[in-house]
């Protein structure tokens, strides 16, 4: 029996991602670091009711941080994250927005 873990975790909304959804129908999500392809392509499909043609991931490194305190100079690190570039079929839309109103 498969453990109930969150593999999107959250929608990327940049303006580099919001301008490849507009042209090439490609949508970015932060996924779990033990997430697969198919299990990305699975939880896509199954949550937006969409067809997924291709996913595309890539693990982003965290930032090196420093920072002054009253003990001194202390140094950290930002976690690794990854990301996944879903291309849908043509015609396909996912909408963040659906549920906003304007008045």
């Amino acid at each position: 029996m498969k453990s109930k873990r969150l593999i999107l975790v959250k929608p990327i909304l940049t303006e580099k991602m919001l301008k490849m959804q507009e042209t090439a129908g490609k949508y970015a999500f932060v996924v779990d670091r033990a997430a697969n392809k198919i299990e990305i392509k699975q939880a896509v499909e199954r949550k937006f009711e969409v067809t997924v043609d291709e996913v595309s991931t890539v693990v982003v490194k965290g930032k090196a941080k420093r920072m002054n305190t009253r003990r001194g100079l202390t140094s950290g690190k930002r976690a690794d994250w990854k990301k996944a570039i879903v291309t849908l079929r043509s015609g396909d839309k996912i909408d963040f927005f659906e549920g906003s109103k304007t008045k």
